[in-house]
């Protein structure tokens, strides 16, 4: 495991919920190769969805840009091994 070895990059979540995001990338990285993005974000998505409601999104890779609308509170932008680390809630406004 690798927690506590991410650099936050930005965010508006709580520190509690900070580590469990960094927590739960680690735990991807652990069960799927560095390489799969997609199964490694479908598994951040997933436990996000599950611990704290539907309509959380997850972007991982190594060179992207978005631009999106989140809910307060539920943004976060870390890096972790050589990874970047995209996670929020959506919001409809």
């Amino acid at each position: 495991m690798l927690e506590g070895k991410g650099l936050v990059k930005e965010t508006d979540m709580a520190v509690k919920t900070q580590i469990e995001a960094m927590a739960c990338a680690s735990e991807a990285l652990d069960l799927y190769d560095v390489s799969d993005c997609i199964s490694i974000s479908a598994h951040i998505k997933k436990e996000f969805d599950k611990r704290y409601g539907c309509g959380w999104q997850c972007v991982v890779g190594t060179d992207f840009g978005c631009f999106f609308t989140h809910s307060k509170g539920t943004f976060i932008y870390f890096g972790l091994e050589t990874l970047n680390f995209l996670i929020f809630k959506g919001s409809s406004s």
